[in-house]
């Protein structure tokens, strides 16, 4: 049972994007069921979860402490395994793994993740909990209409209580009020606002003194005020990201802002009209995880026959289907035919992409990634990645993305694959990106980027390369690359071509590609990839061959 302390809105927060937990939670089961939860199965589950790198983090300092980072918050917390007295998956944790539906199975679960509860107990200290905090910030999205990420972290995160429901909202209208009448910069307004804020929901702590964090000796006002604003934020991008999951809500990356997806605002409505708004079995445990392990419960607008019959028949009006079928079989009929729609928007996108008409938009969204402007930014990167590539040649270019009903990105897919993988017939191209700089780049990006161009040798027989696109690269990347140029290793695959450009650069590329009177072709995109072979052989050091890259790809087309 977790204690909670805080003043803020408390959400679960690992795993960051909410489908990372499903290879995880796999694993766990098919390894451990029926044994103990301690310190060194949590060991042994690291060690395999590290073997299949789904976990992109260390966790070899405390690999105990990284599994239950893992599995007992999302994956306890929203009912998905339980962990005492042996490990063991819930009926929802099964439905999760093996439904078309999983949208479905994530949206039940979180609508009854609630505080206080017998996994979560506040102290005294902490607010006057009363809460399912995704259903009341359903609630909130659904009553303002857009719900931006600021008034999320700033106001959204108060909502201890769901009795303080309408003081919440009075406070956004207010909010948005004062910004509209302000006359500087928002960006000062913004950090005044959330200061005040937060002065006045940590006040008693102020006051007596109790401003020292346990992660720093410094007990100054402002570093404190930081750390309660660095908390807010995380929250808040948790919340955004699990509720993005569940397939009701838009992220508008621009505007950084949450809405109701128009065609969900009936399924919506049925949510927020009929699912009670308190906690329940507080006090027994056995009663709340049979609750939160229920499949079936909280009933939704698609469980009821005719509700669901009516919403195929305005979906998709021109499929004829047996209305007497199954309800389950009726529910695998609209997620087959949601994600065909899906499918021929990609294919839509991908028209429009290779006749260059996406181009300005390619381009700006990229220049918006690099001024840090959008919601996001490493999705957006992967996504935007995806779209110059589909543009730039020919080719089949698949994302290692998890796409809405329209063809929107929602979140990386799991991992141990490529984020980009692009099929030119006789050769194969992966292309990895990242915004992570400096050593951090190294240390996320270094192994696993050479792992995935070895495993997509071994698994297509072709030959294979490597574009590794970030805003900066890293000097240990740019070595390392250049080492594995040169340096025949078996594990993966032979040399590996794995050739690193600054996103700016990447981007000349494609103002190149769209400036000649023809479209560029798949052998003279390999063309640039066997220059960097030829230049590794020439160059003094990795630098100077960086630097030879750089010039190759400014004039790849010439």
């Amino acid at each position: 049972m977790a204690r909670i302390d805080s003043q803020l809105l408390f959400l679960t927060t690992s795993p960051r994007t909410p489908e990372k937990m499903i290879p995880e939670i796999g694993l766990l089961v098919e390894h451990f069921t029926g044994s103990r939860w301690d310190n060194d199965t949590q060991c042994a589950f690291m060690n395999i979860l590290r073997d299949e790198q789904f976990f992109n983090g260390e966790g070899e300092k405390d690999p105990a402490f990284s599994a239950r980072d893992r599995i007992n918050r999302a994956p306890k917390s929203l009912g998905l395994v339980v962990l005492s007295p042996r490990i063991a998956i819930t009926p929802a944790g099964q439905a999760l793994l093996t439904s078309k539906r999983k949208e479905e199975v994530f949206l039940r679960q979180m609508l009854k993740f609630q505080v206080p509860s017998p996994y979560h107990k506040p102290t005294a200290k902490a607010a006057s909990f009363w809460v399912k905090p995704y259903l009341e910030i359903l609630r909130l999205v659904r009553t303002m209409g857009t719900l931006r990420f600021d008034e999320l972290q700033i106001f959204g995160m108060q909502l201890t209580d769901w009795r303080n429901f309408e003081s919440i909202v009075q406070k956004i209208e207010a909010f948005r009020i004062a910004k509209v009448e302000h006359q500087g910069s928002y960006k000062a307004f913004k950090a005044e606002y959330l200061r005040n804020e937060l002065t006045r929901i940590f006040e008693e702590r102020i006051i007596n003194g109790e401003t020292q964090t346990r992660e720093s000796n410094d007990a100054s006002l402002d570093k404190f005020l930081r750390t309660q604003s660095g908390n807010m934020r995380d929250y808040a991008d948790a919340c955004f990201r699990y509720l993005r999951a569940t397939g009701l809500v838009n992220v508008s990356h621009v505007g950084k802002s949450l809405s109701i997806v128009p065609e969900r605002i009936e399924d919506v409505d049925y949510i927020l009209q009929t699912i009670d708004r308190n906690p329940c079995f507080i006090d027994s445990e056995h009663d709340y995880i049979a609750y939160l392990g229920d499949v079936a419960v909280p009933q939704l607008l698609t469980d009821n026959r005719q509700r669901l019959i009516a919403k195929l028949h305005t979906d998709f009006p021109q499929i004829a289907f047996n209305q007497d079928a199954e309800i389950s079989v009726l529910k695998d009929l609209l997620a087959d035919l949601t994600e065909q729609r899906k499918t021929e928007n990609l294919s839509q996108q991908v028209i429009e992409i290779k006749d260059y008409k996406l181009y300005d938009d390619i381009q700006n969204t990229f220049r918006q990634i690099e001024k840090k402007e959008l919601y996001d930014a490493p999705l957006m990167l992967e996504w935007n990645t995806w779209r110059a590539m589909t543009m730039l040649d020919g080719g089949e270019i698949k994302a290692n993305l998890n796409f809405d009903d329209f063809g929107k990105p929602l979140s990386s897919a799991q991992g141990n694959m490529a984020d980009i993988v692009c099929d030119y017939g006789d050769y194969m191209l992966i292309v990895e990106v990242t915004m992570a700089s400096g050593q951090k780049q190294y240390d996320m990006e270094g192994e696993p980027v050479s792992r995935h161009l070895g495993k997509i040798k071994k698994t297509s027989g072709k030959p294979c390369y490597c574009l590794f696109i970030a805003p900066t690269i890293n000097e240990a990347c740019i070595a390392h690359f250049y080492t594995l140029h040169r340096t025949n290793i078996s594990y993966y695959g032979g040399k590996s071509t794995i050739i690193p450009l600054p996103l700016d650069i990447f981007q000349k590329m494609l103002e190149d590609s769209y400036k000649v009177s023809y479209t560029p072709n798949p052998h003279q995109v390999r063309h640039f990839l066997e220059h960097s072979n030829e230049l590794v052989e020439k160059c003094m050091d990795e630098n100077h061959w960086f630097e030879e890259i750089k010039k190759s790809a400014v004039n790849w087309l010439k």
